[in-house]
Formats: structure tokens, C-alpha cells, sequence
């Protein structure tokens, strides 16, 4: 499916003390099925914002955002998130934390017995069948955001999103949580949108890197609109998509060849090159 998740025409604005805040402007953005795409640029660009927008914790200001054909009008399980911050429960154990995002969305048609092979499921994906007794206070930083990556993939959500999972991580945990991430999300062949920070990590884990403008800017529109209202003609002043990189390295990547490929190295540099020029813009 060419456009299974659909981005049309979006922008953002936040009514702040200091004025209306453009945070995202005109944004287009078509997602294959089965696709990974990540989201780059500086701090402030919007990147959150607009996966808040396809998560459905956002309302758009202007724009349609679809998946599957359906508008997106709030949070839903075909559309999981997981965060920086894993967010585990921790009077649960990782058993738990998973059992209660399955319970939620298939306890409707299934009984106990299903739920939990759908629970086990999930944590042997991520490779933590041995630890599912475990407290999140007795796990590693990395072992909590597998608990959190098998609690969104439980759901079996049409859209995986991803914030920044892996950002406050240390360098060994976060390389090997992006081949597990590999991984993961060719088994369950997930369409996943992700924010990150991290080149390398964008240039190993997709099949595009989106990559944004720096904007967001304190008024640059004409007096307030309704809630609802179309907003009024004005030069762009908010963030939006500067680039589209193709990543066609073949699958699977294995991180210490890439290191010596050239096209690899090519494809870093496009990324890198876009940034800096957007930097010095900016200063």
C-alpha cells in the first residue's frame, strides 16, 4: 500500500503567552506499509509534535491525518507508542505491564488463556521470557525499553511510533538495542515512524529519513483564528519537511560492515550536511 499512513497539508500552532506558536507548517508526508521512517532535525523542529499528531495526542490546527484510510481522531491501539521515558507500572512485573495493554484492547473476544500466549509472545520477541516476574526496579535501562517495545507490539498496532526510545541510554545499550530493533521489527513487520536525534542511528534503522526545518516561530500569522479556522495566508514561518533521503541499503544491516561501506558513509554525510547547513542558518 503506497499511502498507509497519509500526512496532508498539516500545521501546527500553539496559542502561548508570547504569541501563537508556529510549530509546524504545510507538512505532506505519505508511509508505505511495512515501511521504517525516522524523523531528524534540530531541538524545537517539531519532530515530537507531529508523532504526537499521528499518535492522535494532538489535534492538528489545520490538515488531515489518516491510517489506513481512517482519520486519525484521538489515541487508538492501531497506533502504539513507545517513549524516551518507558513508562512501566512498577508495582507490575514485566509480565503485568504487557498483560494490561493486551487485556485492554483484545479481552472483548478473548479469554485469559489467549491474553496471556499474546503477553509471553511479546516479551520472547524482545527476548525477555526470563525476566517477566522481574519489577521494572529490578531491570536495566535497556531491558525496561524492551519491556515498553514489547507492550506496544502486544497490541499488534497497525503503526509502531517512537520517540526517541533509545535516547537516554549509554552507547553499548543503545547499539544493541538498534540490532534488536532491527530485529523486532522485521519479525513483525511493523510500520514504524521514529524521532530521533541520532544520524547513525536513522542512516541503520531506515528505509527513509525525513528531515525537518528548523522553524517554530513566535507569531508570523495574522490575527488569531478560531478554533477551527483556516489559517491566513503568510510566508512559511513554522517548521516543515526540508528533506526526504532514500536509505536503500540492503536488508539485513549489519552495523560493522556499514561502518566500511561507502554508500553508508555517503548516505550519513547527506544527513549530516543537511543539519549543519540548517545550524548555521539558524545562528
Amino acid at each position: 500500500m503506497g499511502k498507509f499512513v497519509q500526512i496532508e497539508n498539516v500545521s501546527m500552532v500553539f496559542d502561548t503567552r508570547g504569541g501563537r506558536y508556529i510549530a509546524l507548517e504545510n507538512v505532506n508526508l505519505n508511509i508505505r506499509q511495512g515501511e521504517f521512517v525516522s524523523i531528524i532535525g534540530h531541538s524545537g523542529c517539531g519532530k515530537s509534535t507531529l508523532l504526537n499528531l499521528v499518535a492522535g495526542l494532538l489535534e492538528s490546527t489545520t490538515g488531515v491525518l489518516l491510517v489506513a484510510n481512517r482519520e486519525i481522531a484521538g489515541p487508538g491501539p492501531d497506533r502504539a507508542v513507545v517513549f524516551q521515558n518507558h513508562s512501566l507500572l512498577p508495582w507490575l512485573t514485566c509480565f503485568g505491564n504487557v498483560y494490561l495493554a493486551v487485556e485492554r484492547v483484545f479481552s472483548a473476544a478473548e479469554g485469559r488463556a489467549e491474553l496471556k500466549r499474546r503477553t509471553r509472545e511479546a516479551l520472547a520477541l524482545v527476548g525477555l521470557t526470563h525476566a517477566e516476574q522481574k519489577y521494572p526496579h529490578e531491570l536495566s535501562g535497556g531491558m525496561k525499553q524492551r519491556v515498553g517495545i514489547a507492550r506496544a507490539l502486544a497490541m499488534q498496532p497497525k503503526v509502531l511510533l517512537l520517540d526517541e526510545p533509545l535516547g537516554a541510554l549509554d552507547a553499548l545499550t543503545r547499539a544493541n538495542l538498534q540490532d534488536e530493533l532491527m530485529r523486532i521489527v522485521a519479525t513483525a513487520g511493523s510500520t514504524t515512524l521514529m524521532v530521533t536525534h541520532d544520524v547513525d542511528e536513522a542512516v541503520l534503522l531506515s528505509d527513509r529519513i525525513v528531515m525537518m526545518t528548523n522553524g517554530a516561530q513566535t507569531g508570523g500569522m495574522n490575527s488569531p483564528a478560531a478554533p477551527g479556522e483556516a489559517l491566513r495566508a503568510a510566508p512559511p514561518s513554522g517548521a516543515t519537511i526540508g528533506e526526504i533521503l532514500e536509505i536503500d541499503l540492503p536488508r539485513p544491516r549489519a552495523r560493522l560492515e556499514l561502518v566500511q561501506d561507502a554508500h553508508y558513509l555517503r548516505l550519513r554525510g547527506e544527513v549530516l550536511k543537511f543539519l549543519y547547513a540548517r545550524e548555521v542558518k539558524a545562528a
